[in-house]
């Protein structure tokens, strides 16, 4: 196993015993035991991973906490165009652009395409990764029984399509994706299969902003079919490309987190890093 995905299982393991028992507030010496390796090691690994202690990042996953930052959210144009302006750390967000398949090219399930995939060590576990010259078409975080499941979804949607695997060609797109030296004011594009109504949410939801939570109602709102909560969670749920369209930034309106395509511990994990890595700028 990666030393990548060592730590970060070794982090998931913390983080679900740090909730199930906030009330009682465990020690850090508590949490190491919990996941067998020394309360020094812990504290730097986690720290390492979260730049924050485990006590500061469960504050950024709390009901209260998110609550105020969906207030905060109200307004998701605004926050669009805070990301364009007020900070270099949010506009990698804002130019990430979708492209979607024409009616003619959905029909023809990817004739003509060459998909490259891997399979990459993250800060959250292992993640599988498709691109096209057009750019990415699939990604999602993977568990040892989920890894096959993915190539098969691949070749499914993208039928007639050449698919092979080529961890040379993923690889710069991941490192480019989690590693914040390399970001760019380059758009990173993104090529998905989806009705109007789909690409319409998904493209909502990449003007929520790293740190940033919104609601299923507010997402329904923002694109003009606030009656369309629903649909709005469908269509979140069907979202083909984890993390870049940042469905885990949408929860409950109660502050709850909720479930997650790829495991709510994971959305936990990924919420709460992305609050500590803001208020930590």
């Amino acid at each position: 196993m990666d030393q990548q995905t060592y730590n970060y299982e070794k982090i998931a393991r913390a983080i679900e015993y740090i909730v199930a028992n906030a009330k009682t507030q465990p020690s850090l010496l508590d949490v190491a035991d919990e996941v067998s390796i020394s309360q020094f090691h812990f504290q730097r690994v986690f720290t390492e991973w979260a730049g924050v202690s485990p006590k500061k990042f469960l504050q950024y996953i709390t009901a209260g906490y998110l609550k105020e930052k969906i207030r905060e959210s109200s307004n998701l144009i605004e926050l669009a165009e805070q990301a364009g302006l007020s900070s270099q750390s949010r506009v990698y967000d804002h130019f990430t652009a979708i492209e979607a398949v024409t009616p003619q090219e959905f029909k023809s399930a990817g004739k003509g395409l060459d998909i490259s995939y891997g399979i990459h060590n993250t800060p959250f576990g292992d993640c599988f990764i498709a691109v096209t010259e057009r750019g990415i078409c699939a990604m999602a975080f993977i568990d040892d029984t989920s890894r096959d499941e993915q190539l098969i979804l691949l070749a499914k949607k993208w039928y007639y399509a050449k698919i092979s695997a080529d961890q040379s060609v993923t690889a710069a797109y991941i490192d480019r994706i989690f590693n914040p030296a390399k970001k760019s004011l380059e758009k990173l594009p993104l090529l998905v299969q989806g009705t109007n109504f789909q690409v319409k949410v998904w493209e909502a939801l990449l003007n929520i902003p790293k740190g940033a939570v919104t609601t299923y109602q507010q997402i329904a709102k923002s694109i003009g079919n606030p009656a369309a909560v629903r649909a709005v969670g469908s269509a979140v749920g069907d979202n083909p490309i984890a993390y870049l369209i940042p469905c885990h930034r949408v929860i409950r309106k109660e502050g709850v987190l909720g479930e997650y395509r790829w495991g709510s511990l994971r959305k936990k994990a990924l919420i709460g890093w992305e609050a500590a890595q803001q208020r930590e700028e």
